[in-house]
C-alpha cells in the first residue's frame, strides 16, 4: 500500500510539474537584440543608421509585454549578397541587404500621401514585426487556420494599429508602400510558380494591409476607399475583417502580454514626419519582397 500510495504522489508531482513549471517560464522583458557587424563595407552605412537610431532598442522595448518561454534573440547581420529576413531557432534575422533595398528606395519628397521617412519607417518595422510573428507563433504553439505568412502579416498590421493614430497612419502607409511596385500598373503578370509561394502575392498583401487599416478605423483610412486604392467592394467587408483579427489577437496574443507592463510603454518614438533619409548613392533597384521564411 505504501509504495502504491508512493507512486501515486510522484505521478501526480510528475504530471503536475511540467504546468506549474511552464507557468513561471512565461516571463515579459524575453527579447535580446544584436546589430552584427557587417562583412561587406558596402553595407556599414546601413549598419551605423539603424544602429544609430537605436532601431532594434526601441523594438526591444515596444515588445517587453510579450511573456515568452525563453529569450528570442532580435539580430540584424550581413547574408553574403542575400536580401531576406527569417526565424529560425529563437533568433530573428533581417538583413542588412534586406534593409539596405528598403533604404534605396523611399519614395521621393514629391510624392503625395507619403514622405520619404515613412516609405522607410513602415517597411523596416513591418519586416521585425512580421518575422517576431513568426517567432511567438512557435514560442506559444498558437493554433493557425490558415497560411501562417498571412497571420504573421496581420499581427504586424495589429500592432501598428495600436500606435496612436498619426503614428499609426504613417506606419500603415509606409508598409503599404513596400508593394507598389506590383498595384502601379491595372494589370500584372507573374509567372505561374509565383503563385505556389507561401506568402501571398505582392499586390494580395497590400490590400490586406489597407483593408485592415480601414476596417480598425473608417475615418483615419477614409481616403483608401475615396481615392480609389481600397476598392470599394472590398472595403465593405474590411470590419469585419479587422473584427476577425482583433478577435484572433484577444484569443490568442492578448493572454500573453503582460498588460501592467504594457501600461507603462509608450510607442511614439518616430522621427518626425519631415525627417529626410540620409540617400543612398548606390541605386541598385527594387527588389520584390517575396520572402522566404
Amino acid at each position: 500500500m505504501q509504495t502504491a500510495a508512493c507512486f501515486t504522489i510522484v505521478s501526480c508531482l510528475l504530471l503536475s510539474a511540467p504546468a506549474m513549471s511552464l507557468a513561471q517560464e512565461f516571463r515579459p522583458r524575453q527579447v535580446d537584440i544584436q546589430y552584427v557587424e557587417p562583412k561587406n563595407p558596402k553595407l556599414r552605412p546601413v549598419f551605423e543608421e539603424i544602429k544609430k537610431a537605436q532601431a532594434l532598442e526601441k523594438l526591444q522595448n515596444l515588445l517587453a509585454p510579450l511573456r515568452l518561454p525563453r529569450r528570442l534573440l532580435i539580430k540584424t547581420e550581413d547574408c553574403d549578397g542575400v536580401s531576406n529576413a527569417w526565424y529560425e531557432e529563437d533568433a530573428v534575422t533581417v538583413c542588412y541587404e534586406f534593409i539596405d533595398d528598403i533604404w534605396k528606395n523611399v519614395p521621393p519628397p514629391q510624392t503625395v500621401g507619403i514622405s520619404p521617412i515613412d516609405g522607410l519607417l513602415g517597411p523596416l518595422v513591418d519586416v521585425f514585426l512580421h518575422e517576431v510573428g513568426h517567432a511567438v507563433f512557435d514560442y506559444w504553439q498558437t493554433p493557425l487556420l490558415g497560411r501562417e505568412e498571412d497571420a504573421a502579416d496581420s499581427f504586424s498590421t495589429y500592432i501598428m494599429l495600436q500606435f496612436d493614430k498619426a503614428d499609426s497612419r504613417r506606419l500603415i502607409v509606409g508598409n503599404a508602400h513596400q508593394y507598389r511596385g506590383d498595384i502601379r500598373s491595372p494589370v500584372v503578370v507573374q509567372a505561374q510558380r509565383h503563385f505556389s509561394d507561401v506568402h501571398g502575392t505582392p499586390s494580395q498583401r497590400y490590400y490586406n494591409v489597407l483593408c485592415i487599416a480601414y476596417g480598425a478605423d473608417p475615418v483615419l483610412f477614409g481616403d483608401f476607399v475615396t481615392s480609389g486604392r481600397l476598392p470599394k467592394d472590398r472595403a465593405e467587408g474590411c470590419e469585419f475583417e479587422y473584427q476577425q483579427v482583433a478577435h484572433a489577437w484577444a484569443k490568442l496574443v492578448a493572454p500573453h502580454i503582460d498588460q501592467d507592463l504594457k501600461k507603462e510603454l509608450h510607442t511614439s518614438w518616430l522621427p518626425p514626419v519631415d525627417a529626410k533619409p540620409v540617400p543612398r548613392t548606390d541605386k541598385s533597384g527594387w527588389r520584390r519582397f517575396l520572402r522566404k521564411n
